[in-house]
């Protein structure tokens, strides 16, 4: 039997495609014989968008429309879209129509080789080189540089997504297109294929080059919570320690220097660095254990786990139970 399958199209000040759009998905979608639903979030439109997506549910059963109160970006649309699809499968997509929804089945089909994520290469991107293609390249070097997991492409909309991977997954800023990081982290089978990508023939891009610095300081967040988040101590002490260490150094120079050369301390640059990086390596140090208190607060006030379980076979399968009075602390 199959599973069902949830669109997810994040809209704003789409109008001008959302009917061809629709025709694309539902022409798609039918073509597979798969049972799904088409679940379009408007995250603020002033154009008509909402007035228009709020008819579809009365023309076809399948769509689903959700609309929020005023737009809160691409991030909370997909994350709505997440929590209120019905599927087992979680596939979302641009409503500009330059994603092709004639590529859904090859993400399906990809899914059900035994993967968790599949993330689309716009290998032809079809946007203006300076503004998009640049940008986007070096965005995507860094993303897979830093967080060991090798993918051309983060910006395309369009992927598959078992749910199981997705469910515990909180979504902030512009980190979207970090999902297939923090699946991978989590354990998910992630892979890639090529699909098509179109030019916008209607409506006008929301994306620009102010984009690629808030995909920079997302991605510092990603890496920070995904290898620091239950042990902040490591990454604040260990820069503690070794600007500490260069403080004691530098400090060892000033003597040297000295005792060698007949170089006042006092005249010696070297001393003044000494005593800053120490007193900056100790806050670092003191910064490491508050953030060790808040993490240990937060773990255990919501009584969180710092795991997440696959699967489990055996007596008593899917029994769960009472957590130990420290599960919650991060080891």
């Amino acid at each position: 039997m199959n599973e069902k399958v949830s669109i997810i199209v994040p809209v704003y000040n789409e109008l001008e495609n959302l009917e061809a759009l629709l025709k694309a998905l539902l022409d798609a979608m039918e073509s597979t014989g798969e049972d799904f639903e088409v679940l379009f979030v408007d995250d603020g439109s002033t154009d008509g968008s909402r007035d228009f997506l709020e008819s579809l549910p009365e023309r076809d059963p399948r769509i689903r429309v959700i609309i929020f109160r005023r737009n809160f970006g691409q991030t909370a649309a997909m994350t709505a879209g997440f929590d209120y699809a019905s599927g087992s499968i979680l596939i979302p997509i641009d409503a500009d129509m330059q994603n092709d929804p004639r590529d859904i089945p090859a993400v399906l089909s990809k899914l059900r080789e035994g993967y968790d994520v599949v993330s689309c290469w716009r290998r032809n991107r079809q946007d203006p080189w300076l503004s998009r293609k640049v940008p986007s390249k070096l965005a995507n070097g860094l993303i897979s540089f830093i967080s060991g997991v090798r993918l051309h492409d983060y910006g395309c909309t369009l992927k598959g997504y078992r749910r199981e991977v997705v469910q515990h997954i909180r979504l902030y800023g512009e980190m979207h297109r970090f999902i297939p990081v923090y699946a991978f982290w989590a354990g998910a089978r992630v892979a890639e294929i090529p699909v098509s990508h179109n030019p916008r023939k209607a409506g006008v891009s929301k994306y620009g080059l102010g984009r690629t610095f808030k995909v920079i300081l997302d991605l510092i967040t990603v890496k920070m919570l995904g290898s620091y988040s239950t042990k902040p101590m490591y990454f604040f002490g260990g820069i503690g320690m070794v600007s500490c260490g260069a403080g004691i150094l530098c400090a060892l120079l000033t003597l040297l220097e000295k005792y060698s050369s007949g170089v006042k301390a006092h005249n010696n640059p070297l001393l003044l660095l000494s005593v800053f990086l120490f007193i900056i390596g100790i806050q670092f140090v003191l910064m490491g254990l508050v953030a060790e208190l808040v993490i240990r607060t937060y773990f255990e006030s919501q009584n969180k786990v710092p795991y997440i379980i696959r699967h489990i076979r055996g007596q008593n399968d899917g029994v769960q139970p009472d957590p130990p009075e420290n599960v919650g602390t991060p080891g």
